[in-house]
């Protein structure tokens, strides 16, 4: 279970008392009463299940998991103060400070924003966070007066999100997601029902590594739920950037695409163009580029590193690329095409390692120069992982390690 919303006061008191280690000087910082702030800490310590202090008589003392959650909600805080700083930049408010906001700020508020900036629809977002489309439109309104920009605007085909918006939600996203890591972080400490893992696979991942990690990961982690997204490279980085996955897993892209995030390879996987073993071309002696564009082609979507590999074929020979091109990233629907014609495909040699050993699909004799292909670890730069998330990333490694010393 998650802290999907946390009380962004409860969160600002519990680090004032953290740092001050005393509920009267925490008072004294955040303007409310003793009792109030000690009923804020019960409730934080009531919804995460978990002790985060030791009351003594010389003061409030953090524990273990008050510690975790403490690092992890600097690391939220910091991300909202960012976003609020790049919001009311964008939307040209001056003389804001944006610590002074967060003060202001409500977790209803918050929710509100990324639940419409995802729905476009005020009432697609009221039915998505189980509230009426009122409430949704009240605290979206709310936040614009608090901060004195327009975040969302009535279009023709529904609610359109401002930059500022989706800078916003962008980093209440990953300050929400910062403490869902903290409270992971909590149960493992308590032996707890685990957490989640949420990857982005890639084609190549889901049929090499990816089912290796799993299996070695889950003898120590039983009970940790793994959940693989599936889908288009930019896609899955959207995802990841906002912080809905974990990290991402298959073919690395160079330049990386984001300052954002840092890449990792664990193998680098041969090109094989590959055909049926009926194929004409698997006989012929010798095969020319002017050949292979003669056939059908089925090949992953622009953008894909392996594109870039099949559409460099025939520009370096200055021949035209094949008419007849169909584009999926289906592995499924790749060997079916080519079981039942000639067509031919540019692969990995690792996606399809267990065609090639049965004789199912056989490599074309054409040498490709100098191709290989990085597969790897895509994470955001600022990622800090969980106990259960790193031993998942390092059986990804042990077993990217294995894959290159079998090459």
């Amino acid at each position: 279970m998650e802290l999907k919303s946390p009380n962004i006061r409860h969160l600002r008191i519990f680090l004032e008392v953290v740092d001050s280690k005393s509920i009267s000087k925490a008072s004294g910082r955040v303007f409310l009463s003793q009792p109030a702030i000690t009923q804020a800490i019960s409730k934080l310590e009531y919804n995460l299940s978990a002790l985060l202090f030791q009351r003594r008589s010389d003061g409030m003392y953090v524990t273990p998991s008050g510690e975790v959650l403490a690092q992890r909600v600097r690391r939220a805080l910091d991300l909202l103060i960012n976003g609020l700083k790049g919001a009311v930049r964008i939307g040209g408010v001056k003389g804001v400070q944006p610590s002074q906001l967060l003060q202001l700020l409500t977790s209803t508020q918050l929710r509100a924003l990324v639940a419409v900036s995802e729905a476009q629809s005020f009432s697609m977002a009221g039915r998505n966070l189980g509230v009426s489309q009122s409430s949704v439109h009240r605290a979206a309104r709310e936040l614009e007066s608090l901060l004195g920009i327009v975040l969302f605007e009535k279009t023709s085909i529904g609610i359109s999100a401002s930059k500022a918006a989706r800078l916003l939600a962008k980093a209440t996203k990953l300050a929400l997601a910062e403490i869902a890591q903290g409270r992971n972080e909590i149960d493992s400490l308590y032996n707890r029902e685990a957490p989640r893992i949420v990857i982005g696979s890639m084609p190549l991942a889901r049929t090499s590594v990816l089912p290796k990690a799993i299996i070695d990961f889950s003898n120590s982690f039983p009970d940790v739920k793994i959940i693989v997204n599936d889908g288009p490279y930019n896609d899955l980085l959207y995802h990841l950037l906002d912080g809905d996955i974990d990290f991402l897993i298959g073919a690395l892209r160079f330049p990386p695409p984001s300052d954002d995030v840092v890449q990792e390879e664990l193998f680098t996987s041969t090109i094989e163009i590959v055909a049926r073993p009926q194929h004409p071309l698997i006989s012929a002696q010798t095969i020319t580029t002017n050949m292979l564009s003669q056939y059908s082609w089925v090949v992953p979507r622009k953008g894909a590193p392996t594109r870039a590999i099949f559409e460099s074929i025939f520009v370096k020979d200055d021949v035209p690329l094949p008419r007849s091109i169909v584009e999926t990233s289906s592995q499924i629907l790749i060997r079916s095409l080519l079981l039942g014609s000639d067509r031919l495909t540019i692969i990995s040699g690792h996606q399809i390692q267990h065609e090639l050993s049965q004789g199912v699909l056989k490599p074309v004799s054409y040498k490709l120069r100098n191709v290989h292909r990085p597969i790897g670890i895509t994470m955001r730069s600022s990622w800090k992982p969980t106990k259960a998330q790193l031993s998942f990333v390092n059986s990804l490694r042990r077993n990217g390690q294995d894959m290159n010393d079998d090459l």
